[in-house]
C-alpha cells in the first residue's frame, strides 16, 4: 500500500506565501494564516486535510489547534474533496425575496444531488453559502471564483449546461446589467457631466 507524498509548497506557492507573509510586522506571521490556507486548498485541488493544516501551523510557527480554529471556522474552506465546479448558493434574504429558492431547485434538478453533495463525475459540488455581498444583484451563484448575479432558473441552468460543456459563461449580472447599476440605466445625476463642463 502506497501513502499519498507529504504536503509540501510548489515553487510559485511558496513565493505566494512568503508575498502575504512580509505583509505583516515581525512577529505578526500568524495574521497570513487566512490566505496561506486559501493557496493551500487550490494547491491540494480545492480541500484541506489535516496534514495540510498542520504544514500550515508549522510554516507560520502556530498551534495546529489554532489553525484548525480558523480553518473549521469559515465555509471557503472544505474538509473533504469538491468537483471541479464549486456551485455556491446564497440563500441569505436578499437572495431568498429574490427567488434564491427556484436557484437552489434548478441546480438540484440539473445535476441530480443534494446540497453538499458532488454530482458522480465529480464536475460539480453544490452548497448554500450566507451572504455573498452581492445582495443588489441577488438572486447570486459563486462558482469558484466567479459570480453569477440577477440568476433566474433558467440562466442558473444555461450556466450549468455551459460549464459541463467546458465553454466559457461570462459571469457578473445575467441581465445586461453593468456590475451594479441600476437596471434600466442611470436614474440620477444624468446632467451632471453637462452641468460641469459649463463651470
Amino acid at each position: 500500500m502506497t501513502t499519498a507524498p507529504a504536503f509540501v509548497w510548489t515553487a510559485e506557492n511558496e513565493a505566494a506565501a512568503q508575498k502575504h507573509i512580509a505583509k505583516y510586522p515581525a512577529g505578526r506571521q500568524q495574521s497570513a494564516v487566512m490566505p496561506l490556507l486559501d493557496i493551500a486548498q487550490r494547491q491540494n485541488g480545492g480541500h484541506l486535510t489535516l496534514e495540510i493544516m498542520e504544514y500550515i501551523a508549522d510554516y507560520l510557527d502556530m498551534a495546529p489547534i489554532k489553525v484548525q480554529e480558523v480553518a473549521t471556522f469559515y465555509t471557503m474552506y472544505n474538509h473533504k474533496p469538491i468537483g471541479k465546479h464549486h456551485v455556491q448558493v446564497c440563500g441569505t434574504t436578499p437572495c431568498w425575496l429574490r427567488g434564491s429558492d427556484d436557484i437552489i431547485a434548478a441546480c438540484k434538478k440539473k445535476l441530480g444531488v443534494e446540497m453538499g453533495q458532488t454530482t458522480e463525475d465529480g464536475m460539480f459540488t453544490l452548497s448554500e453559502v450566507e451572504c455573498a455581498g452581492a445582495c443588489v444583484n441577488a438572486p447570486v451563484v459563486a462558482i469558484n471564483d466567479d459570480y453569477y448575479e440577477d440568476l433566474t432558473a433558467d440562466s442558473i441552468t444555461q450556466i450549468l449546461d455551459a460549464l459541463a460543456n467546458g465553454k466559457d459563461v461570462k459571469a457578473g449580472p445575467q441581465v445586461g446589467r453593468q456590475t451594479s447599476a441600476p437596471l434600466g440605466g442611470v436614474t440620477t445625476l444624468k446632467d451632471f457631466a453637462s452641468e460641469g463642463e459649463g463651470a
